[in-house]
């Protein structure tokens, strides 16, 4: 069983910048692929990014390229969110997520394995 722990959300200014952390529990060879995912209140889950543990292999949402980098320590099972030019539509909570799927990496229901989340708010 994989576990993850998200941290390094918080409360930042329009145009700010934060990092999130997610550390697995074990090396999740049994998973292909990490991802982060944010829901905002009333609003449905929506895929962030996501990165390969092989290869490195990323994938952004739209709304998030060139803002968002999302990177994994594979030595440490972590990975990361860098999060730049931040806007208050950002605001959400911020989950990551292991998955065992090799195609549709955006996709809500193919992962198999969820953190707790982390909120991060955006003030303007």
């Amino acid at each position: 069983q994989v576990q993850l722990v998200e941290s390094g959300g918080g409360l930042v200014q329009a145009g700010g910048s934060l990092r999130l952390s997610c550390a697995a529990s074990e090396r999740t060879y049994s998973t292909n692929a990490i991802g982060w995912f944010r829901q905002a209140p009333g609003k449905e889950r929506e895929f962030v990014a996501a990165i390969r543990w092989s290869g490195g292999s990323t994938y952004y949402a739209d709304s998030v390229k060139g803002r968002f980098t999302i990177s994994r320590d594979n030595a440490k099972n972590t990975m990361y969110l860098q999060m730049n030019s931040l806007k208050p539509e950002d605001t959400a909570a911020y989950f990551c997520a292991a998955t065992v799927a090799v195609r549709r990496l955006d996709s809500v229901p193919l992962y198999n394995y969820w953190g707790q989340g982390t909120q991060v708010t955006v003030s303007s």
